[in-house]
């Protein structure tokens, strides 16, 4: 998975509490596992007028002018600031899948689902939780300045706003050590690669029969 270390980003506000995973990627789009193409349905039900299909061409739907992350100003954005509970609902992985596929980085809430949180850091995606109170300021920093960024530097554990001031968040470090290294739970295990291939060798070279197959 794609390392994470600092990263700058013009922010987009979800301004709903408990928005829950089918709201965040429908259920019809679940029956891919292919782990890729599910940016274009991202909140396909809030970012659309029409009804949305797997296979669809995004250029062929109906955007709601209305929905956040069709407005011009937020357009690239890769920080999304939201409410309490963000990621409630189903445990489906292809959740945060969309949102990094979409192109969001970071999320930033007062908290989250347990198996949603989870799942972004599996994935790449950095779910940092700050106060209400912090969260409900920058939902207003955001609202009076078009083209406002964020910088998180998950090292020094911080959030570094437009101004230079700081805001400090936790996470755990086997978490932070994965997510700085770029080490999902595939890339962990293949840090010792050559440590398994010596093991099969010498596995092998006790038990020859391993290697036979039964043809028949």
């Amino acid at each position: 998975m794609q390392a994470f270390t600092v990263h700058k980003g013009l922010v987009a506000p979800m301004d709903r509490e408990n928005v829950d995973t089918d709201a965040i990627i429908p259920k019809q789009f679940l029956k891919s596992i292919a782990r890729s193409g599910f940016g274009p349905n991202l909140f396909d039900e809030w970012r659309y007028l029409d009804p949305g299909e797997p296979g669809q061409d995004p250029a062929t739907r109906r955007p709601n002018p209305d929905f956040v992350l069709n407005q011009p100003r937020y357009k690239g954005a890769s920080i999304l600031l939201a409410r309490k509970n963000f990621g409630c609902g189903s445990s489906r992985e292809h959740a945060p899948w969309a949102l990094d596929q979409y192109g969001f980085r970071a999320l930033i809430a007062p908290s989250y689902a347990d198996i949603f949180f989870n799942n972004c850091f599996k994935n790449g995606l950095l779910p940092i939780v700050l106060s209400e109170s912090q969260v409900a300021q920058l939902f207003d920093e955001v609202a009076a300045f078009p083209g406002y960024q964020l910088t998180v530097d998950l090292p020094r554990q911080v959030v570094v706003k437009p101004d230079g001031s700081e805001l400090p968040f936790d996470v755990q470090p086997f978490r932070k050590y994965c997510m700085v290294g770029g080490f999902d739970d595939i890339g962990l295990t293949l840090r010792h690669a050559d440590k398994i291939r010596a093991f099969e060798a010498e596995r092998l070279a006790r038990m020859p029969w391993l290697a036979t197959r039964n043809l028949a």
